[in-house]
C-alpha cells in the first residue's frame, strides 16, 4: 500500500504462503514459537497454547469469563465456516463438543485452538487512477503498533494493547468508528484471543468480550459480525497467509460476494496479531474512497 502510495509503483500484488503440514506437530511448535519471547518462554517449554491459556486464566480471574463463553468463539466461528468451501474445518460443532475436547493448556481446549495449516492468499492494490476504472474496495487506513514480546513486561494479562493503539490510529484516518464497521476479521489463533479482540477494538468494554460472543453478537446477523468465513479457527492458520486471507475476506464481503454474506457491508476490520499481542497489524477497508 505503501509503495502504491508513494508513487513509486502503481499496481502491487502481495501474497503469503505457508506449507506446515510436512512436518510434525513438535516442529511446528517450535517454529512458531520464534515469535516468543526465547530467553524466559519458549527456553523454559512454553507454547503459544500455555501463553493464550495464561492469558485466559487472567482475564477468567478479572472478568469473570467463562469456560462456555471462550468455547462459544469456536462453535460461532465453525458455524460461519461451515458455509466456506475453502475452509479447513467447514463443519458446525456444539458448545458440548468444544468445552469437552481434549485439554491442551488449562483451560484452552483442542477445539480452542486454531491448526496446522497449508495455504496461499494474494492480494492486489493499485493507485487510485487505476482503481477508478475497476470499481474497487478502497483501503482507508493500515496502521501497526506493538508492545513487548514477553507477557511479563506487559503492563497487563488481559488486553491486547497494541491492538488498541492501531484500532484507534485507524478509526481515526478512516474517519469511521467502530460502530462502523459492518463486518470484522480477527486473529483467533486461541478462542480467547478473539474475545480479547473485540474489546481492543471497542465493539465492547474490557472484560465484556465474553458476554458479547455469548450474545451472539459476533454472529452473521448479531450487531458486529466476525470471522464470518470462519476466522483461523476453522478456516486454517496457515501463518505466513493469514493476514492477506483475511483483507481478501473483508474484501470480499464489501463486493457482496461472501460465502456467508453480511447485507449491506460498506466498511470492514482486519486485524492480524503477531506472536502473543507483540504486534498488530490492522486494516481497514471499505466500498466509497473517503477524504478528511
Amino acid at each position: 500500500m505503501l509503495a502504491v502510495a508513494s508513487g513509486r509503483h502503481d499496481v502491487v500484488m502481495a501474497s503469503g504462503v505457508e506449507k506446515m503440514t510436512d512436518l510434525k506437530t513438535s516442529e511446528v511448535t517450535t517454529a512458531l514459537m520464534g515469535a516468543a519471547d526465547q530467553e524466559w518462554e519458549a527456553g523454559i517449554g512454553l507454547t503459544f497454547p500455555g501463553l493464550y491459556a495464561l492469558m485466559a486464566r487472567a482475564h477468567m480471574a478479572k472478568y469473570g469469563t467463562t469456560l462456555e463463553q471462550i468455547s462459544t468463539v469456536s462453535v460461532i466461528n465453525h458455524r460461519h465456516g461451515a458455509k466456506n468451501k475453502k475452509a479447513q474445518y467447514p463443519y458446525e460443532i456444539t458448545l458440548e463438543q468444544a468445552m469437552k475436547s481434549q485439554l491442551v493448556a488449562d483451560p484452552l481446549r483442542l477445539l480452542d485452538c486454531s491448526p496446522i495449516t497449508d495455504g496461499a492468499a494474494s492480494v492486489i492494490v493499485a493507485s487510485e487512477e487505476i482503481a477508478k476504472k475497476l470499481n474497487p474496495v478502497w483501503v482507508l487506513s493500515v496502521q501497526q503498533a506493538s508492545d513487548t514480546v514477553a507477557l511479563h513486561d506487559r503492563k497487563s494479562l488481559t488486553e491486547l494493547a497494541a491492538a488498541k493503539i492501531a484500532a484507534k490510529k485507524a478509526y481515526e484516518e478512516a474517519g469511521l468508528p467502530a460502530t462502523k464497521m459492518d463486518v470484522t476479521e480477527v486473529h483467533d489463533c486461541f478462542s480467547i484471543n478473539e474475545i480479547l479482540s473485540v474489546e481492543a477494538l471497542g465493539y465492547c468494554p474490557d472484560g465484556k468480550g465474553g458476554k458479547f460472543v455469548q450474545d451472539g453478537k459476533v454472529a452473521v446477523g448479531g450487531e458486529r459480525p466476525v470471522n464470518t468465513t470462519g476466522g483461523l479457527k476453522a478456516g486454517g492458520h496457515p501463518v505466513g497467509a493469514t493476514g492477506i486471507r483475511q483483507i481478501g475476506d473483508i474484501y470480499l464481503q464489501l463486493k457482496g460476494k461472501s460465502c456467508n454474506q453480511v447485507k449491506g457491508a460498506s466498511a470492514g476490520l482486519a486485524l492480524n496479531v503477531g506472536g502473543s499481542g507483540a504486534t498488530a497489524n490492522l486494516a481497514i477497508l471499505g466500498r466509497e474512497l473517503r477524504r478528511k
